[in-house]
């Protein structure tokens, strides 16, 4: 029997069930998403050498403007001032900038691109905070010696191997241009190494992006896995989500215990309680002066409605016996509210009847 319970124990606490939507939410705050650092790579690599080989013609003009202006002005200045050098260097620094700042530009959006489709717009400064527990060597190095790790390397291996294999290719392929180079003018030989460096970082690019795509699959795998949830996370969740059920159910029955003490506080301030004789009992009370018609203020059936003619009769409260109309109100007036128009001329009647009695008296 033991073995069984242990049994029963350990499988309740083995994580074979799907992360719940909480789950998911309390992990993405704490910026735990799904990501692959290679996609976003892949992307800007790809991005930049795109735009590369579109705007390097208005990049190659601005360098040669620059070029030209150097040797043709500032080269051969009489003198050089404090304010002249400052002049030159706002110069020098404005051209950098029409040349490096689109490379940069892009660089940037292709890098919020790639994390923005693998997760979305996320801000946390969750991973930021200082935590004492990444300084535990054991901890890294079992972080160093992991299934993780091996498949990282293993990535890198084959990121390295394939990337190489590509760019070689290229310039298989493209031999002669390269023997021929020590042939060309300056111009020329910057040209074709420009044109090879393109098409090698394309390449690259776009085999880099393949492999990222397979490690995305990756990722979310191991992402799933370690979001795995046990059956009992699953009930802990739920009782801490939406409380524990004895709880509630004990926080329901106090509050069914102050009502009922309330509505039995209001029965001797009744004028007229109508019962079953044995099985309902409905206690009115009127003030033509402040009411519109009569109210219920309490009701119940069996023992309930014992205890409400005993405390009537103790406080010579007088009971009716008035079988359809007891049960009639009990299905359809609620506790504290006015008695409906079809009921009038019934309890109209009863009120005549309490009050020549009370008269009597």
């Amino acid at each position: 029997m033991e073995w069984l319970q242990l049994d029963l124990q350990f499988f309740a606490g083995e994580k074979t069930e799907r992360a719940t939507p909480k789950k998911r939410q309390d992990a993405r705050k704490k910026g735990q998403v799904l990501k692959s650092q290679d996609v976003t790579s892949a992307i800007v690599l790809l991005s930049v050498f795109l735009f590369l080989l579109i705007g390097a013609g208005s990049m190659r003009d601005r360098i040669l403007s620059f070029f030209k202006q150097t040797f043709s002005k500032y080269m051969l200045m009489d003198s050089l001032s404090i304010e002249v050098a400052i002049q030159i260097y706002k110069d020098v620094v404005v051209e950098m900038a029409y040349v490096l700042l689109p490379i940069m530009g892009i660089a940037v959006i292709a890098g919020v691109a790639g994390n923005f489709l693998q997760f979305g717009l996320l801000f946390t400064t969750e991973p930021l905070k200082f935590d004492l527990t990444k300084l535990d060597p054991i901890k890294g190095l079992k972080r160093i010696i992991s299934v993780r790790s091996i498949i990282e390397l293993l990535k890198s291996i084959l990121k390295i191997s394939l990337i190489g294999s590509v760019t070689t290719a290229i310039l298989w392929m493209n031999i002669d241009e390269v023997l021929s180079l020590s042939f060309k003018s300056a111009g020329a030989t910057l040209r074709t190494i420009a044109k090879l460096t393109v098409l090698m970082g394309i390449a690259a690019s776009t085999v880099l992006l393949i492999i990222a795509i397979l490690d995305y699959l990756y990722q979310k795998f191991d992402y799933e896995k370690n979001l795995k949830m046990s059956k009992q996370d699953i009930k802990d969740e739920y009782k801490n989500s939406e409380g524990d059920p004895l709880i509630k159910s004990k926080i329901k029955q106090r509050q069914r215990e102050m009502a009922m003490r309330r509505m039995m506080q209001e029965v001797p301030h009744a004028d007229v309680v109508i019962t079953n004789p044995t099985h309902y009992a409905i206690a009115l009370k009127y003030d033509d002066e402040t009411m519109d018609a009569p109210q219920v203020i309490a009701k119940g059936t069996d023992l309930i409605a014992q205890k409400i003619k005993l405390i009537a009769k103790e406080n010579n409260v007088v009971m009716v016996e008035n079988r359809p109309l007891a049960r009639a109100m009990y299905d359809q007036v609620e506790i504290g509210k006015h008695i409906p128009d079809e009921f009038f001329k019934a309890v109209a009647e009863v009120l005549a009847y309490v009050y020549r009695i009370k008269q009597k008296v």
